[in-house]
């Protein structure tokens, strides 16, 4: 009886060990309400604020002249120093067997001018006698780095007059990538082709890098002399000579091939700079003035704008309380409308949010968006708005390292236009064959000189959306 009873008693201390197990393992296992919460009910306020004076990062020049009713008027001429060809060709070849030379101004074939393409225009190339400084930016002055009597070149040029081109690339896999253009050719003097190649023959050093080659060809400046009516965005710049070589056939008896090589091209490495001068429509300023965000590029306007993260945070907090949370995506919705103006200018492709502080370091910097303080929008034509995301990292920044308390710099930010570029990764090849999907990735953002743009932000009809999951445990 005494044996019965004992086991009685351990199988309830069973149970009690048991119960008090389960509740240990607490809310995994306890009844709880969870819930996704969408707040879109903040407000962004912002003005207008003139940026007329940009540094320039990219290769892309504007050259011309255009007035357009509802915009105004922008003037673009451009300097750049060259970066050289490492080897020139010399066998077979003599200075005196160079016969002409050619500056190429590379046009994209769709959407590479504003304005009335016949409007008759005319451009003047200079020689620059000393290196461009920098940094250096759009109100750059020229004088002083170039004498009226260095023409090298003058010539007329249109935007669809010049030369179609396609060049063929390949891709690691082997596919074919093609690029069309127009090519304003402006025959150069042949006297600088033979200059250049005896200045190689002579040190091979002073091509080695563009600062030393400056010593021997500086740059050039390349501006409109004569007309108005449209402005060009010229994606490529380059320097090609022309020359017969020397050689054998391979029945061992001479001739004399024609051939072509570029010696100089404006690249990435080089200093160069768009020199934009933009006035100001009245129909634009009357915006202005209005209160209206109004972004105008290149070298316009930009709108200042503040953003709620403490509204954001604190509606956030006060809603979770003690309550365990995870914030699912933070995004604006920026509504636009499109001003009505001569040639029908459109917005821009990209716009960048930027806490303002932070905007200068942006641009002279790595140039690329981070998610916490810098962000990038696509224009959508359809839907007629940007749609900024990533502000997620942003906010939680400000949440576990600030304790939820944002400064004023933290609310700051400047909207402005820039130019994307970016580098799409080929398809890839593995065991189970190609992968058709490619992939891209931005490789620097600049501000934009790509072609003139206007847009009105809606901001008073902007919505910051805020989708967070919270569990209330019972």
């Amino acid at each position: 009886m005494r044996h019965f009873l004992n086991v009685i008693l351990a199988a309830i201390m069973l149970l009690g060990l048991y119960a008090c197990a389960d509740d240990t393992i607490g809310v995994s296992i306890t009844d709880s309400v969870s819930s996704i919460i969408e707040d879109s009910s903040f407000v962004i306020t912002g003005h207008s604020v003139l940026n007329d004076r940009v540094q320039m990062r990219t290769t892309t020049k504007m050259l011309g002249t255009l007035t357009a009713d509802g915009f105004g008027r922008v003037t673009a001429s451009a300097v750049t120093m060259w970066m050289p060809s490492v080897r020139l060709d010399t066998t077979g070849v003599t200075a005196e067997m160079i016969d002409s030379c050619r500056l190429k101004l590379r046009i994209p074939y769709t959407q590479g001018y504003t304005g009335d393409a016949l409007a008759p225009m005319r451009l003047n190339v200079y020689r620059l006698n000393k290196s461009l400084p920098t940094p250096i930016y759009s109100d750059f002055d020229p004088t002083g780095y170039y004498n009226e009597g260095d023409l090298l070149a003058t010539a007329p040029y249109s935007p669809t007059s010049g030369n179609v081109e396609t060049s063929t690339g390949y891709t690691s896999n082997g596919t074919a990538e093609s690029d069309t253009v127009r090519v304003i050719s402006v025959a150069m003097p042949v006297e600088l082709g033979r200059d250049l190649f005896n200045a190689y023959v002579a040190d091979p050093n002073k091509f080695a890098t563009p600062r030393a080659f400056a010593d021997v060809f500086p740059g050039i400046y390349i501006t409109n002399s004569y007309g108005s009516g449209h402005v060009v965005n010229i994606k490529a710049t380059e320097f090609d000579v022309y020359y017969r070589q020397h050689g054998t056939k391979d029945d061992g008896s001479d001739t004399i091939y024609h051939r072509s090589q570029s010696y100089l091209a404006s690249t990435p490495e080089v200093i160069s700079d768009n020199i934009i001068h933009y006035e100001v429509d009245d129909a634009v300023r009357s915006m202005v003035d209005n209160g209206d965000a109004i972004i105008a590029a290149p070298a316009g306007y930009e709108v200042q704008v503040r953003f709620p993260v403490q509204d954001i945070i604190d509606r956030y907090e006060a809603n979770v309380g003690n309550n365990q949370s995870v914030i699912n995506d933070v995004t604006l919705e920026l509504p636009v409308s499109v001003p009505s103006t001569e040639y029908n200018i459109q917005p821009p492709t990209y716009l960048l949010m930027v806490r303002t502080s932070q905007k200068d370091n942006f641009i002279n910097g790595d140039s690329l968006a981070n998610d916490k303080d810098s962000f990038y929008a696509i224009y959508d034509a359809d839907q007629k708005e940007y749609t900024f995301t990533g502000l997620r990292n942003y906010v939680l920044n400000i949440i576990n390292n600030q304790g939820g308390v944002a400064t004023e710099d933290d609310c700051t930010f400047t909207i402005t236009p820039v130019d994307v570029t970016n580098y799409v990764y080929p398809q890839s090849y593995s065991y189970y064959g190609y992968n058709n999907s490619s992939t891209s990735v931005i490789t620097k953002i600049s501000p934009m000189v790509s072609r003139p743009a206007i847009v009105k932000l809606l901001l008073d009809k902007a919505r910051i959306k805020m989708t967070y999951s919270k569990q209330i445990v019972d």
